[in-house]
């Protein structure tokens, strides 16, 4: 289980061939570990908001997890178009709570709260058995830019780096983990 924080670093080839280095930082959502937030979101160029498709309340908290990224992230309202992503876990289990469509339902009113003209992309995976995983960290390889200027400084040109926040409600165990 994650204490605190995890951080795992994930390489993803493009299509073009350019290789992006992931930085993650799994911080487990645990209230506990709440005042680290600032630590952790700074600088980060996206937010993968996870919830637990079995537990009800790992979706309903993701409201929370979200202002308090963008609380601690220093973003605010600043940046409507921040790109988040939503990924509900465990899809291996049967006893689904969340449906599909409350998640969807999520993603659009967290986009117009916002003013984003871009709908928080939702994914729903299985870290477990590797389900969907691979194709979330791919949509965010490809789809966060970052300035060139910020490229030189964090990885060169050559390999880009891109820092995310991994805001999990649920923990998730390390022998079965997702990268």
């Amino acid at each position: 289980a994650t204490i605190g924080a995890d951080f795992i670093t994930k390489e993803i080839e493009l299509e073009d061939g350019k290789r992006v280095s992931l930085q993650i930082w799994d911080t487990a959502g645990q209230e506990r570990f709440q005042s680290l937030g600032i630590a952790f979101y700074r600088g980060a160029d996206a937010c993968i908001l996870c919830y637990d498709v079995t537990n009800y309340l790992t979706f309903e908290h993701l409201a929370k997890w979200r202002r308090e990224f963008l609380k601690q992230a220093g973003i605010g309202d600043s940046n409507p178009d921040f790109p988040f992503v939503l990924l509900g876990n465990k899809i291996d289990i049967d006893e689904r709570v969340v449906s599909r469509r409350q998640a969807r339902g999520f993603a659009q009113e967290h986009s117009t709260v916002t003013g984003s003209k871009v709908e928080i992309p939702c994914f729903e995976a299985s870290a477990k058995d590797g389900i969907n995983v691979e194709d979330a960290f791919l949509y965010i390889a490809k789809n966060v830019r970052i300035p060139q200027m910020e490229l030189d400084m964090v990885g060169g040109a050559g390999s880009p780096a891109t820092r995310l926040d991994w805001d999990t409600e649920s923990e998730r165990k390390k022998s079965k983990g997702c990268c």
